[in-house]
């Protein structure tokens, strides 16, 4: 069966107590741009609104950040990640990293 993870950016689980906590855990994605969507961003730009793809891009690069993140934690046998964070940060001119990180705990 399959472990359900809590995760939070708060310090700790509303109703619950933390017993230990286990460190640190992270997961993090490095996305590329596709040029089409490039060519497309430089077009909306000059008459501006949401660039759709970029959105959904830096969603599905948030959500396998979080993924790898929760495995870390589930292999440390951990409950919960408390403090979730996400940072950022360019590789290249056309790559960025997505990084989640937070708190590894075990509850009572």
């Amino acid at each position: 069966m399959k472990k359900r993870m809590i995760y939070t950016n708060t310090q700790t689980v509303p109703g619950r107590e933390i017993d230990e906590i286990l460190g640190i855990v992270t997961g993090n994605v490095v996305q590329t741009k596709h040029m089409g969507k490039d060519i497309m961003a430089v077009f909306k730009s000059m008459v501006g609104g949401e660039i759709v793809g970029y959105t959904q891009m830096l969603t599905e690069a948030r959500q396998i950040a979080i993924s790898r993140m929760v495995t870390a934690a589930i292999e440390m046998d951990a409950d919960a990640i408390v403090n979730l964070r996400f940072t950022t940060s360019s590789i290249m001119s056309n790559a960025s990293e997505i990084l989640a990180y937070g708190t590894a705990v075990r509850l009572k």
